[in-house]
């Protein structure tokens, strides 16, 4: 029979079973609440109203001054030498003596000048196709209409260069687009006409595009990033690839959907998949991880964390780095925080035994080239932001205007914005380029 004691004992087991669950839970909640965009991989919008402070910025400071530098080429408006309007302004009487100064020469011209834009109007170019008899045969000949004159009434290339740019730039919905149109320029459009447009810009603009991916399979470094994108009511996957030079955009039903082909260095966050691609070198995007590591300074208090960070932090400002000593500094680090957590006790509540800071030593150890990559290559970054700007802009366009209805129209905006982020990159105006391309030059 059992003794009071050991119902005591039983019961008392029990009881620290059910702590330890507890507390385990409450410290995955208390770091689901730690957790925002400043030391995690979540967006500024989910911050709220309550978003943190902006004073632990993962940079450094640098002692300069904020705003422009000594050197730096400011933007700021000059004179030109010859204005399009002149407009003078005479005093018609002395001041003193009320003398009439109209047949007065001027003596010192002050000049100031006011920039701005011209009454936006829509010019009506007609195109006519003459007819001429031969005197000789007889013969009627008519005159041909341009290759771009198609219809008996039709919008201009430039007209349509300025619809593409603002949807795909600067990501004007199609209602709004056509609002625009109707009160800046006093031309109406419907919105089907500028889905129309959209597609036959992305029509002619696709085989740049494919050549663009072309040239960033073989490029030296490269940037790799993906979201989520919802197309016709369903999850689909934007997925870039770009660099300095080059932008592209693909969307795909599933987030495995990878590239083949790729050569040289793929700069990315640790996504396990990336590391499935043939024939690339992998280099991972450092600001992730010192976002990793600052969650797990403020929130688990964990010291190796801190020194890690510290070390990242003179690593990206180091020109010549001796990689003996770093290689020798960052394993000891690693090799501290290993040492903590294997002696803590086990997780049992989880699947997963380890902790997220235990998680991401082992990464930290497993990956350490990928990792060091840029000290190694100069060509590779310290961080694979440059993938996140191309990406960044695609996630508010969703936001503004909603999801694609169809496929094709998510691929039509994907050519066009990668054509447009491709011509910016090499320094060119994109709505310049567009237009020319429109005209068919």
């Amino acid at each position: 029979m059992e003794t009071e004691l050991s119902l005591l004992q039983r019961e008392n087991g029990a009881l620290k079973a059910t702590v330890a669950i507890l507390e385990a839970r409450l410290q995955e909640l208390e770091r689901r609440l730690g957790l925002n965009s400043g030391n995690s991989g979540k967006p500024p919008s989910s911050d709220g109203l309550a978003r943190p402070a902006r004073t632990g910025s993962l940079r450094e400071s640098t002692g300069k001054l904020s705003g422009g530098q000594v050197g730096h080429k400011g933007e700021t408006l000059s004179m030109v030498a010859v204005a399009d309007v002149v407009v003078e302004h005479r005093a018609s009487h002395c001041g003193g003596c009320g003398v009439s100064l109209h047949e007065v020469a001027a003596s010192v011209v002050e000049k100031r000048q006011l920039f701005d834009i011209p009454v936006p109007v829509v010019a009506v170019t007609e195109h006519r196709a003459l007819t001429l008899c031969c005197p000789s045969c007889g013969l009627r000949n008519k005159g041909e209409f341009p290759g771009t004159v198609r219809a008996p009434v039709q919008y201009g290339n430039r007209f349509r260069a300025a619809m593409v740019y603002l949807s795909a730039v600067q990501l004007i919905p199609e209602d709004r687009l056509a609002q625009l149109s109707a009160d800046l320029f006093g031309l109406p459009v419907a919105t089907a006409t500028l889905g129309a447009i959209n597609a036959g810009a992305a029509a002619r603009l696709a085989p740049m595009q494919e050549a663009a991916l072309a040239e960033l399979k073989a490029a030296p470094v490269k940037h790799l990033d993906e979201t989520g994108f919802r197309v016709g009511g369903k999850t689909r996957w934007l997925h870039v690839i770009g660099n300095q030079t080059a932008t592209h955009y693909r969307v795909s039903e599933k987030r495995g959907n990878l590239l083949t082909g790729v050569s040289g260095v793929t700069v990315h966050d640790h996504w396990k998949p990336y590391f499935t691609m043939q024939g690339v070198t992998h280099a991972l995007c450092n600001a992730h991880i010192l976002r990793e590591l600052k969650a797990l300074i403020e929130i688990e208090k964990e010291n190796w964390a801190r020194h890690l960070q510290r070390l990242l932090r003179l690593l990206c400002r180091i020109n010549d780095p001796p990689m003996e000593k770093i290689h020798r500094i960052y394993d000891r680090i690693i090799a501290t925080g290993i040492a903590f957590h294997e002696a803590q006790k086990p997780l049992s509540t989880r699947k997963n035994k380890r902790r997220i800071g235990h998680n991401l030593l082992l990464r930290l150890k497993n990956f350490k080239e990928a990792v060091l990559r840029f000290l190694t290559n100069p060509l590779v970054p310290f961080t694979n932001n440059q993938a996140e700007q191309d990406i960044r802009m695609m996630k508010v366009k969703q936001k503004i205007s909603g999801a694609f209805r169809t496929d094709k129209g998510a691929d039509n905006f994907c050519v066009l914005r990668g054509f447009l982020s491709t011509q910016r990159k090499s320094g060119a105006n994109p709505f310049t380029i567009l237009e020319q391309q429109l005209a068919g030059n």
